[in-house]
């Protein structure tokens, strides 16, 4: 019998920095956080606000009491526990006066015998946490200090290590209850764990291994019986014995895929416990059949890294995962489905959970699991140097084993990750002289963490970290040796660096841009609001954050010459990075095996690289991922002697059409043609060198090139729009108002680069369904804006809402001249 102890709780300060600040206890929500119980009593400020995170640094440095009352009637002989499956972080733990024990780590779960201590009637549970900033320091001063990003030693401590602030996180460590607490009664044995494991023979018989951990209170002889797609089995547990396996082998069984590449089966398994025929306990999960491996060898460009499922190499397209909110409890499955529909929506088929972070809840996984999102697990370190002392190795230890045995069913859970750049920080971040000997987490890489793999999961690949070479001595972010990371474009280089790189497989790269208008607007309340207004600087997390941005711009885009266009100018100017980057590495297929952006999401409304903001909303790299990541890509690029054309055909079906290329004037007369005829077997891409009468402008600062193919259309341009004849943009614009939203028709009389409707600016709940279109004169695009308010039509016609490339570069004449209606 499960009872959850989520009601009556309050929470009150009981030391440091909060004493005095509050009247007395507070209301609290469990699950929850002690941010948010504040924010709901009006005693913080919305720290998401304005500069109003530096309003609430107090919050961290203050002890935090939580307290509840509940009765209770337990049975005769049997055993209770209290379960907490998530206490952040350091706390004690106390049942009516009585101290049951002390906690660490916030990704475990802590169970603790209270039979005796909880006693019939009420009873009164206490959870004192430390403030999690006095830990830390405490933590890492206890170990030896080591080298760490950002501003604490949140590597001393197993907590989200972003809570203590990212290049894209607010500096917000939290403290409290973040995950269900239970009181659990059994008897005689429960199921302490239970590890399902699968695999699948080469005849397509699917074997199930359930693998049961079984704790006692009684020496009987008990059975333990599994059962899946019909079929079931049961074996002896003997007196004395902690653990079973039962195995069932399913004939035939209907595999799992990948997005794109098939189906997505899921097959319910029922573990039983019991004693005679009592059922003592069970435990419900689901499985996937599927085989997955990590392709990796040397070949004539280096060392391959690529995924295999089901023995077929994956093309990766994907995003970097992070917490979705500083404050974790907000995550609800409806906003988990939400996000990932956003992720399937942009083409991809894999998230990376990054080290930063924290082991996602179940219904993370189980959504990807259902949706055939791939998922690269990273074990929870990021860019610090690790003590790999007592007691936080022990932590490691017990987290890593729990977070295996927890996610070991899913099967979109395709890959382990010993770490986010902690062997990349080794090698070139200047650990050698503050380490001085101290140990730094090789061990847990090389060792504690594959061990526990090779133990608890031996069907799922690990690497050691990511970035990460295979080959002994080469650097661990080679780019011609497994997975790597490119940040020097961003923080030191033009996006067009991407040009520069033949990776094997990039697990991280990405380009900032602000949030959308509505977003941003409704954080910061600046008067007048300006790129580097205060409440906009408390917003800007990465080191000279708007000085790249502003850098990034050069050479592409003019000076931005006020709020408005330098809104428009970085968002642009982040689609086109991502957009470059995507195409490129996608092009080098099968060489590159893979391309993950950083990062899909944010935790509150910020200027980063995600291209769906705090609020949720599709920044304008969304629409260019979107597009970078089309089944099916057809693009011109520079080759080593001339233009040419690559086209990738990335699904199951051939590709054969035929592309039209035509160079055209910017007043859309065509000056020549040629067409190109595709062969493309499944997962297959070719390169064409492109005619030199195509190929090559008469005045390169008035003329494109055009790709089109099967109502698909991508452009090269000859230089860059600064250095080209952009005309000022002319379009008539019409809008029809229908159930649920508007149609809107945009029909251009000049050339118009990259059109935009940024229609949140008319309702922050407004989305429309394509961005970023080029238009040639005379042409049309058909947008949908789904919406509920009614709008006025004429707002569609005009900037700030109707945006495009030649706004920022020839002088705006009428943009939206002709009548909208």
């Amino acid at each position: 019998m499960r009872r959850e102890l989520h009601q009556g709780w309050t929470v009150e300060a009981a030391g440091g920095e909060g004493m005095g600040r509050l009247d007395g206890p507070a209301l609290a929500a469990v699950p929850g956080c002690v941010h948010l119980d504040l924010l709901a009593a009006g005693l913080v400020p919305d720290p998401y606000l304005d500069q109003n995170e530096a309003a609430a640094a107090w919050v961290g440095r203050t002890d935090w009491t939580y307290t509840t009352t509940f009765d209770w009637h337990p049975s005769n002989g049997a055993r209770v526990d209290l379960v907490a499956e998530g206490l952040d972080t350091v706390a004690q733990v106390s049942l009516n006066g009585a101290v049951l024990g002390a906690t660490r780590n916030m990704h475990r779960t802590y169970r603790f015998d209270v039979t005796g201590t909880v006693l019939p009637g009420q009873n009164r549970l206490t959870i004192a946490f430390r403030a999690p900033l006095d830990a830390a320091e405490a933590a890492s001063a206890e170990l030896g200090r080591r080298p760490h990003v950002n501003a604490h030693p949140y590597n001393a401590l197993r907590k989200n290590a972003s809570s203590f602030g990212w290049d894209w996180g607010p500096d917000l460590p939290t403290s409290g209850i973040w995950r269900p607490i239970a009181l659990e009664e059994w008897s005689v044995a429960r199921l302490a764990s239970v590890r399902p494991l699968v695999d699948v023979r080469p005849d397509l018989t699917g074997v199930l291994q359930v693998h049961a951990g079984v704790e006692r209170t009684s020496s009987a002889d008990l059975v333990l019986r599994a059962s899946v797609a019909g079929r079931v089995t049961s074996v002896a547990v003997p007196a004395g014995e902690p653990a079973a396996v039962a195995t069932i082998e399913v004939p035939d069984a209907p595999l799992w895929w990948p997005r794109g590449y098939g189906a997505q089966p899921l097959a319910e398994v029922l573990v039983e416990l019991l004693d005679g025929d009592v059922v003592l306990d069970s435990h419900r999960t689901r499985v996937g059949f599927r085989t997955v491996a990590v392709e990796s060898g040397p070949d004539e460009h280096g060392t391959s890294f690529a995924l295999r499922v089901n023995g077929t190499r994956v093309l990766v397209r994907g995003f970097n995962w992070i917490p979705d909110d500083a404050f974790l409890p907000r995550v609800s499955r409806d906003r988990y489905a939400g996000r990932l529909r956003q992720a399937c929506d942009a083409g991809t088929n894999l998230l990376r959970v990054w080290g930063g972070g924290i082991y996602e809840s179940d219904d993370f996984y189980d959504l990807c699991d259902e949706l055939g999102l791939l998922v690269w697990q990273d074990f929870l370190f990021a860019c610090a140097a690790y003590p790999q002392e007592e007691p936080l190795a022990g932590e490691v230890r017990a987290e890593a084993a729990e977070a295996i045995a927890r996610l070991s069913p899913h099967p979109s859970l395709a890959l382990w990750c010993g770490g986010n750049e902690c062997l990349w920080g080794h090698a070139d971040w200047g650990w050698e002289a503050p380490l001085a000997g101290l140990t730094w987490g090789l061990g847990y890489y090389t060792q504690t963490l594959p061990g526990l793999v090779a133990e608890l999961d031996p069907g799922r690949p690990y690497i050691p970290g990511s970035p990460f070479s295979p080959v002994a001595g080469m650097h661990p972010n080679d780019p011609s040796h497994g997975p790597m990371h490119i940040w020097d474009v961003w923080n030191e280089r033009d996006y067009t660096g991407y040009l520069s790189y033949t990776p094997r497989f990039v697990a991280e790269f990405g380009f900032q841009g602000p949030p959308s208008w509505a977003t941003l607007t409704r954080a910061v309340h600046d008067e007048p609001l300006a790129p580097d207004s205060p409440g906009m600087l408390a917003h800007q997390k990465a080191d000279d954050g708007n000085g790249k941005l502003a850098r990034g711009l050069r050479g592409h885009l003019p000076d931005p010459a006020g709020m408005d266009d330098w809104h428009w100018a970085t968002q642009l100017n982040q689609s086109r990075a991502l957009a470059t980057g995507i195409e490129h590495f996608r092009a080098l297929a099968p060489i590159c095996s893979g391309a993950v952006v950083w990062q899909l999401n944010d935790c509150w409304p910020v200027s980063s690289w995600a291209v769906v903001d705090g609020d949720g909303r599709l920044k304008p790299a969304w629409y260019a991922v979107r597009r970078a990541f089309r089944d099916r890509l057809a693009m011109i690029r520079q080759g080593t002697a001339g233009l040419e054309l690559v086209a990738l055909a990335d699904s199951a079906q051939p590709w054969h059409a035929d592309v039209l290329v035509e160079r055209v004037s910017f007043e859309g007369a065509r000056l020549a043609g040629a067409v190109v005829r595709l062969e493309l077997d499944a997962r297959s891409s070719v390169t064409v060198p492109l005619p030199a009468d195509v190929a090559t402008p008469g005045d390169p600062k008035r003329e494109l090139l055009v790709a089109r193919v099967d109502g698909e259309t991508s452009f090269w341009w000859f230089a860059e729009d600064l250095d080209v004849a952009m005309p000022a943009p002319q379009c008539s614009v019409s809008a029809v108002r229908t159930e649920g939203g508007y149609d809107v028709t945009i029909t251009a009389r000049t050339l118009v680069k990259d059109l935009a409707l940024l229609v949140d600016r008319l309702d922050p709940a407004a989305e429309v369904d394509d961005m970023l279109v080029t238009l040639l004169p005379g042409e049309s695009v058909h947008l949908r804006v789904s919406c509920q308010r009614d709008l006025p039509t004429g707002a569609f016609a005009a900037a700030p809402v109707l945006r495009c490339a030649n706004d920022l570069t020839a002088p705006v004449t009428d943009a939206g001249s002709g009548p909208a209606g």
